[in-house]
C-alpha cells in the first residue's frame, strides 16, 4: 500500500504543482477554506508541522501568517515541489507517518494534516506519535474523505467496515493515476482520535461562497455548489492536546 501511494503521488506531483491552487475546486473553494477559518490570523511563534505538505499550499499560508513552518511528505516528488514553492523558508523532507517522527516531545503547537491521513490504515501509531511531539495545549487539525461520501460514491455495501478502496483519477500531467485508500466509518475516525486528544470541534464542510465570483471558479460552483450543499464530500477534525 505504502509503495502504490508513493507512486501514485509521484505521478501527481506536478498536477498539485500546477493545477491544483485554481482548477481544483475541491481543495480551492471547499476544504482549503475550510480549514483556514480554523487558524489564528497571527501565528507568529507557533511551530507547525504539516502533515502530508503536498505541493506546500498550506506550509506557505503557514510561514506567512508568521509561522515556523516544518513540512512532510510521504512522496519524495511532492517534497521537490513543496521546496520549489518556499525555499529555504521552511525545513521540507521526506518523511512516513506510519513510523516514529523524527522529532523531539513537544516540538509542535499544531499539527495539520490536510487530505492524508485515509492513505494509512491504522490511525493509533500515528495518533500516539502527534500526541508525542504536540505541546501541552497543542492542537492537530486535520481533513479526510467523509466516510458517508465514500459509502455512497463507491456503493459499499457495509458502511462499518474498515476498507481499502482505489479509483482512478485522470489528470492534465500524469495522464490515469490509480489511487488508493482507507474507508472507515465515523465512529472509528472519533474514537481513535479522542483516545489521544480532546476534539473541540468537527465541520462537515460546505462551498465558500467568498470565491463563486471568480472567473477561474465559476464552472465549479455551478457543477458543484447544489451537490457540495447538501452531501458531505470532506470532514475536517479539530482536537487539542
Amino acid at each position: 500500500m505504502k509503495e502504490k501511494v508513493v507512486t501514485a503521488y509521484d505521478k501527481l506531483a506536478k498536477d498539485y504543482e500546477k493545477h491544483v491552487d485554481t482548477e481544483s475546486g475541491h481543495n480551492a473553494y471547499y476544504e482549503r477554506p475550510a480549514m483556514m477559518k480554523l487558524m489564528p490570523n497571527d501565528m507568529n511563534s507557533l511551530t507547525v508541522l504539516d502533515a502530508g505538505c503536498a505541493a506546500g499550499w498550506y506550509t506557505e499560508q503557514f510561514l506567512k501568517r508568521g509561522s515556523q513552518v516544518t513540512a512532510i511528505d510521504l512522496s519524495p516528488a511532492m517534497v521537490e515541489a513543496c521546496k520549489r514553492r518556499v525555499g529555504h523558508e521552511a525545513e521540507v523532507f521526506a518523511c512516513d507517518l506510519t513510523e516514529p517522527l523524527p522529532f523531539k516531545n513537544e516540538t509542535f503547537n499544531l499539527i495539520i494534516s490536510s487530505l492524508t491521513l485515509h492513505y494509512i490504515d491504522d490511525w493509533a501509531p500515528t495518533f500516539q506519535e502527534f500526541h508525542r511531539i504536540l505541546k501541552p495545549g497543542g492542537q492537530v487539525v486535520f481533513s479526510v474523505h467523509h466516510p458517508f461520501m465514500d459509502f455512497k460514491h463507491f456503493e459499499r455495501p457495509d458502511y462499518f467496515a474498515h476498507e481499502l478502496l482505489m479509483e482512478t483519477w485522470n489528470k492534465k500531467e500524469s495522464g490515469p493515476v490509480e489511487v488508493t485508500f482507507y474507508r472507515r466509518p465515523l465512529q472509528e475516525i472519533l474514537n481513535v482520535t479522542s483516545a489521544q486528544f480532546i476534539i473541540d470541534q468537527i465541520i462537515e464542510p460546505q462551498p465558500d461562497l467568498a470565491f463563486k465570483d471568480k472567473p477561474d471558479a465559476m464552472d465549479w460552483y455551478k457543477r458543484w455548489y447544489d451537490r457540495l450543499s447538501t452531501n458531505p464530500h470532506f470532514l475536517i477534525v479539530k482536537a487539542r492536546k
